[in-house]
Protein backbone atom coordinates (compact mmCIF):
# COMPACT_ATOMS: atom_id res chain seq x y z
CA UNK A 1 0.00 0.00 0.00
CA UNK A 2 0.90 3.57 -0.49
CA UNK A 3 1.11 5.01 2.81
CA UNK A 4 4.02 2.51 3.48
CA UNK A 5 6.35 4.27 0.94
CA UNK A 6 6.10 7.49 3.36
CA UNK A 7 6.67 7.60 7.79
CA UNK A 8 4.23 10.03 7.62
CA UNK A 9 1.62 12.45 5.75
CA UNK A 10 4.01 15.48 6.23
CA UNK A 11 6.57 13.52 4.67
CA UNK A 12 4.47 12.59 1.43
CA UNK A 13 3.21 15.73 0.97
CA UNK A 14 6.49 17.46 0.44
CA UNK A 15 7.60 14.65 -1.78
CA UNK A 16 4.86 15.51 -4.02
CA UNK A 17 3.98 18.94 -3.78
CA UNK A 18 4.93 19.81 -7.01
CA UNK A 19 1.76 17.90 -8.56
CA UNK A 20 -0.48 19.53 -6.57
CA UNK A 21 0.73 22.87 -7.15
CA UNK A 22 0.76 21.83 -11.16
CA UNK A 23 -2.73 20.91 -10.63
CA UNK A 24 -4.02 24.08 -8.88
CA UNK A 25 -1.87 26.19 -11.27
CA UNK A 26 -3.63 24.29 -14.52
CA UNK A 27 -7.13 24.89 -12.96
CA UNK A 28 -6.64 28.37 -12.66
CA UNK A 29 -5.85 28.52 -16.44
CA UNK A 30 -8.08 26.18 -17.74
CA UNK A 31 -10.50 28.35 -15.67
CA UNK A 32 -9.64 31.71 -17.20
CA UNK A 33 -10.13 29.96 -20.91
CA UNK A 34 -13.61 28.88 -20.33
CA UNK A 35 -15.40 26.81 -22.83
CA UNK A 36 -15.54 27.51 -26.08
CA UNK A 37 -18.46 26.52 -29.01
CA UNK A 38 -17.06 25.73 -32.76
CA UNK A 39 -20.27 25.37 -35.03
CA UNK A 40 -19.23 22.84 -37.52
CA UNK A 41 -22.06 21.80 -39.97
CA UNK A 42 -25.32 20.50 -37.82
CA UNK A 43 -22.99 19.90 -35.12
CA UNK A 44 -21.13 21.72 -32.83
CA UNK A 45 -17.87 21.37 -31.40
CA UNK A 46 -17.35 21.91 -27.53
CA UNK A 47 -13.95 22.35 -25.65
CA UNK A 48 -14.55 22.75 -21.84
CA UNK A 49 -11.77 23.58 -19.39
CA UNK A 50 -11.23 20.08 -18.61
CA UNK A 51 -9.83 19.24 -22.09
CA UNK A 52 -6.61 22.49 -21.68
CA UNK A 53 -6.13 20.26 -17.89
CA UNK A 54 -5.33 17.16 -19.60
CA UNK A 55 -3.60 18.62 -22.34
CA UNK A 56 -1.21 20.91 -19.91
CA UNK A 57 -0.73 17.75 -17.62
CA UNK A 58 0.28 15.42 -20.37
CA UNK A 59 3.09 18.48 -21.57
CA UNK A 60 4.07 18.69 -18.62
CA UNK A 61 4.82 14.68 -18.30
CA UNK A 62 7.93 12.70 -18.84
CA UNK A 63 8.04 12.12 -22.40
CA UNK A 64 7.31 15.93 -22.84
CA UNK A 65 8.44 18.90 -20.81
CA UNK A 66 9.38 16.86 -18.31
CA UNK A 67 8.55 19.22 -15.27
CA UNK A 68 6.83 15.58 -13.82
CA UNK A 69 9.00 12.94 -13.10
CA UNK A 70 7.72 9.46 -13.33
CA UNK A 71 7.47 8.77 -9.59
CA UNK A 72 5.03 11.74 -9.69
CA UNK A 73 3.00 10.30 -12.39
CA UNK A 74 2.73 7.41 -10.78
CA UNK A 75 1.50 8.94 -7.36
CA UNK A 76 -1.04 11.24 -9.18
CA UNK A 77 -2.68 8.31 -11.08
CA UNK A 78 -4.05 7.40 -7.55
CA UNK A 79 -5.42 10.75 -6.51
CA UNK A 80 -7.41 10.96 -9.07
CA UNK A 81 -10.03 8.65 -7.36
CA UNK A 82 -10.12 11.13 -4.38
CA UNK A 83 -10.13 14.34 -6.87
CA UNK A 84 -13.54 12.68 -8.71
CA UNK A 85 -15.32 12.09 -5.20
CA UNK A 86 -16.65 15.57 -4.92
CA UNK A 87 -18.18 15.51 -8.32
CA UNK A 88 -19.82 12.34 -7.87
CA UNK A 89 -21.67 12.93 -4.83
CA UNK A 90 -22.85 16.56 -7.10
CA UNK A 91 -24.42 14.58 -9.34
CA UNK A 92 -26.52 12.61 -6.95
CA UNK A 93 -27.55 15.87 -5.30
CA UNK A 94 -28.83 17.17 -9.32
CA UNK A 95 -30.77 14.14 -9.30
CA UNK A 96 -32.19 14.52 -6.30
CA UNK A 97 -33.14 17.76 -6.55
CA UNK A 98 -35.33 16.92 -9.69
CA UNK A 99 -36.88 13.84 -8.10
CA UNK A 100 -40.29 13.45 -10.19
CA UNK A 101 -38.92 14.29 -13.60
CA UNK A 102 -36.53 11.17 -12.77
CA UNK A 103 -39.25 9.15 -11.66
CA UNK A 104 -41.12 9.62 -14.83
CA UNK A 105 -38.17 8.24 -16.81
CA UNK A 106 -39.55 4.98 -15.54
CA UNK A 107 -37.39 2.12 -16.41
CA UNK A 108 -35.35 3.53 -18.94
CA UNK A 109 -33.11 5.31 -16.78
CA UNK A 110 -32.22 1.51 -15.42
CA UNK A 111 -31.74 -0.32 -18.49
CA UNK A 112 -29.62 1.97 -20.74
CA UNK A 113 -26.86 0.24 -19.02
CA UNK A 114 -26.84 -2.92 -21.13
CA UNK A 115 -26.04 -0.87 -23.92
CA UNK A 116 -22.85 -0.14 -22.68
CA UNK A 117 -22.14 -4.02 -22.86
CA UNK A 118 -22.17 -4.25 -26.90
CA UNK A 119 -19.21 -2.09 -27.14
CA UNK A 120 -17.32 -4.52 -25.63
CA UNK A 121 -17.45 -7.03 -28.43
CA UNK A 122 -15.81 -4.51 -30.89
CA UNK A 123 -13.33 -2.50 -28.40
CA UNK A 124 -11.94 -5.79 -26.99
CA UNK A 125 -10.48 -7.58 -30.24
CA UNK A 126 -9.26 -3.54 -31.64
CA UNK A 127 -7.43 -3.15 -28.38
CA UNK A 128 -5.30 -6.75 -28.42
CA UNK A 129 -4.99 -6.07 -31.93
CA UNK A 130 -2.92 -2.45 -31.33
CA UNK A 131 -0.68 -4.22 -28.73
CA UNK A 132 -2.32 -4.39 -25.30
CA UNK A 133 -2.48 -7.17 -22.84
CA UNK A 134 -4.08 -7.20 -19.52
CA UNK A 135 -4.30 -3.50 -20.22
CA UNK A 136 -7.13 -4.17 -22.65
CA UNK A 137 -9.64 -5.80 -20.34
CA UNK A 138 -9.20 -2.74 -17.95
CA UNK A 139 -9.65 -0.35 -21.50
CA UNK A 140 -12.83 -1.96 -22.60
CA UNK A 141 -15.15 -3.50 -19.64
CA UNK A 142 -17.38 -0.19 -19.97
CA UNK A 143 -16.68 3.53 -21.08
CA UNK A 144 -13.97 4.12 -18.27
CA UNK A 145 -15.08 6.72 -16.05
CA UNK A 146 -15.11 7.65 -12.51
CA UNK A 147 -17.06 4.84 -10.86
CA UNK A 148 -15.40 2.16 -13.46
CA UNK A 149 -12.07 3.46 -12.40
CA UNK A 150 -12.34 3.41 -8.97
CA UNK A 151 -13.60 0.04 -9.23
CA UNK A 152 -10.49 -1.55 -11.21
CA UNK A 153 -8.37 0.07 -9.04
CA UNK A 154 -10.08 -1.19 -6.22
CA UNK A 155 -10.79 -4.68 -7.73
CA UNK A 156 -7.17 -4.99 -9.38
CA UNK A 157 -4.82 -2.58 -7.61
CA UNK A 158 -3.58 0.41 -8.25
CA UNK A 159 -0.32 -0.53 -10.29
CA UNK A 160 -2.00 -3.14 -12.42
CA UNK A 161 -2.08 -3.01 -16.04
CA UNK A 162 -5.58 -3.39 -15.88
CA UNK A 163 -5.57 -0.25 -13.92
CA UNK A 164 -3.28 1.26 -16.48
CA UNK A 165 -5.91 0.37 -19.07
CA UNK A 166 -9.05 2.23 -17.73
CA UNK A 167 -6.73 5.44 -16.38
CA UNK A 168 -5.69 5.64 -19.99
CA UNK A 169 -9.36 5.46 -21.50
CA UNK A 170 -10.19 7.42 -18.74
CA UNK A 171 -7.48 10.48 -20.00
CA UNK A 172 -8.24 9.94 -23.85
CA UNK A 173 -11.93 9.90 -22.79
CA UNK A 174 -11.50 13.39 -21.17
CA UNK A 175 -9.76 14.80 -24.39
CA UNK A 176 -11.31 13.35 -27.18
CA UNK A 177 -15.16 11.87 -25.83
CA UNK A 178 -16.23 15.54 -24.98
CA UNK A 179 -15.60 16.94 -28.20
CA UNK A 180 -16.94 13.63 -29.52
CA UNK A 181 -20.13 13.64 -27.43
CA UNK A 182 -20.83 17.14 -28.25
CA UNK A 183 -20.37 17.00 -31.31
CA UNK A 184 -22.52 13.73 -31.93
CA UNK A 185 -25.37 14.66 -29.94
CA UNK A 186 -26.08 17.71 -31.82
CA UNK A 187 -26.11 15.80 -34.98
CA UNK A 188 -28.37 13.64 -34.11
CA UNK A 189 -30.46 16.23 -32.65
CA UNK A 190 -30.72 17.80 -35.59
CA UNK A 191 -32.11 13.73 -37.59
CA UNK A 192 -35.28 14.72 -34.81
CA UNK A 193 -35.79 10.89 -34.57
CA UNK A 194 -35.73 11.44 -30.89
CA UNK A 195 -37.19 13.02 -28.34
CA UNK A 196 -35.58 15.51 -26.54
CA UNK A 197 -35.69 13.92 -23.03
CA UNK A 198 -34.77 10.74 -25.36
CA UNK A 199 -31.18 12.62 -25.86
CA UNK A 200 -30.87 13.92 -22.07
CA UNK A 201 -31.03 10.89 -20.66
CA UNK A 202 -28.69 8.89 -23.07
CA UNK A 203 -26.24 11.67 -22.14
CA UNK A 204 -25.88 9.89 -18.43
CA UNK A 205 -23.81 7.36 -19.89
CA UNK A 206 -21.15 7.18 -16.28
CA UNK A 207 -19.00 10.05 -18.01
CA UNK A 208 -19.60 13.35 -16.30
CA UNK A 209 -17.46 15.55 -18.17
CA UNK A 210 -18.90 13.64 -21.38
CA UNK A 211 -22.76 14.05 -19.99
CA UNK A 212 -21.65 17.71 -19.52
CA UNK A 213 -20.88 18.14 -23.14
CA UNK A 214 -23.89 16.60 -24.42
CA UNK A 215 -26.53 18.19 -22.05
CA UNK A 216 -24.66 22.04 -23.27
CA UNK A 217 -25.32 20.87 -26.67
CA UNK A 218 -28.95 20.07 -26.39
CA UNK A 219 -29.88 22.86 -23.99
CA UNK A 220 -28.53 25.41 -26.46
CA UNK A 221 -30.79 23.52 -29.09
CA UNK A 222 -33.82 23.38 -26.78
CA UNK A 223 -33.66 26.27 -24.08
CA UNK A 224 -37.68 25.95 -23.11
CA UNK A 225 -36.74 21.90 -21.97
CA UNK A 226 -33.13 23.04 -20.89
CA UNK A 227 -34.24 22.32 -16.73
CA UNK A 228 -35.82 18.91 -17.80
CA UNK A 229 -32.74 18.06 -19.99
CA UNK A 230 -30.33 18.67 -17.52
CA UNK A 231 -32.37 16.93 -15.06
CA UNK A 232 -32.51 13.22 -16.72
CA UNK A 233 -29.17 13.98 -17.53
CA UNK A 234 -27.81 14.36 -14.31
CA UNK A 235 -30.24 11.38 -12.71
CA UNK A 236 -28.83 9.32 -15.66
CA UNK A 237 -25.36 9.99 -14.83
CA UNK A 238 -26.44 8.91 -11.11
CA UNK A 239 -27.83 5.88 -12.07
CA UNK A 240 -25.30 4.75 -14.83
CA UNK A 241 -22.65 5.02 -11.77
CA UNK A 242 -24.50 2.98 -9.54
CA UNK A 243 -25.99 -0.06 -11.64
CA UNK A 244 -22.81 0.39 -14.08
CA UNK A 245 -20.76 -0.87 -11.02
CA UNK A 246 -23.07 -4.00 -10.85
CA UNK A 247 -23.23 -4.33 -14.75
CA UNK A 248 -19.29 -4.32 -14.34
CA UNK A 249 -18.67 -6.59 -12.04
CA UNK A 250 -21.46 -9.40 -12.81
CA UNK A 251 -21.12 -9.13 -16.69
CA UNK A 252 -18.64 -6.65 -18.19
CA UNK A 253 -15.52 -7.99 -16.67
CA UNK A 254 -16.45 -11.37 -16.75
CA UNK A 255 -17.05 -10.86 -20.81
CA UNK A 256 -13.78 -8.94 -21.21
CA UNK A 257 -11.78 -11.68 -19.16
CA UNK A 258 -13.37 -14.90 -20.99
CA UNK A 259 -13.21 -12.85 -24.38
CA UNK A 260 -9.10 -11.63 -23.59
CA UNK A 261 -8.99 -15.71 -22.74
CA UNK A 262 -10.37 -16.86 -26.16
CA UNK A 263 -9.03 -13.40 -28.22
CA UNK A 264 -5.27 -12.80 -26.90
CA UNK A 265 -3.48 -15.80 -28.52
CA UNK A 266 -5.13 -15.07 -31.80
CA UNK A 267 -4.89 -11.89 -32.13
CA UNK A 268 -2.52 -10.62 -29.36
CA UNK A 269 0.72 -9.36 -31.05
CA UNK A 270 2.86 -11.69 -28.60
CA UNK A 271 0.78 -14.78 -28.82
CA UNK A 272 1.95 -18.25 -28.14
CA UNK A 273 2.66 -18.84 -32.12
CA UNK A 274 4.42 -15.91 -32.63
CA UNK A 275 6.54 -16.63 -29.82
CA UNK A 276 7.35 -20.13 -31.35
CA UNK A 277 8.48 -18.40 -34.50
CA UNK A 278 11.00 -16.30 -32.70
CA UNK A 279 8.91 -13.02 -33.28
Amino acid sequence: MEHHAYPSLKDRILAEYRIYLLALLFVIIADKIGKFQIPLGPGTFILFPIFYSLIMGVLSGPQAAKIIRSKEVKAASKLVIVAICPFIAKLGINAGASIETVISAGPALLLQEFGNLGTIFLAMPVALLLGLKREAIGATHSINRETNLALITDMYGPDSPETRGSLSIYVVGGMVGTIYFGFMVSVIASLGLFHPYALGMSSGVGAGIMMASATASLTELYPSMAEEISALASASETISGIDGIYMAIFLGLPLCNWMYKKLEPVLGRSSSKAEASGK
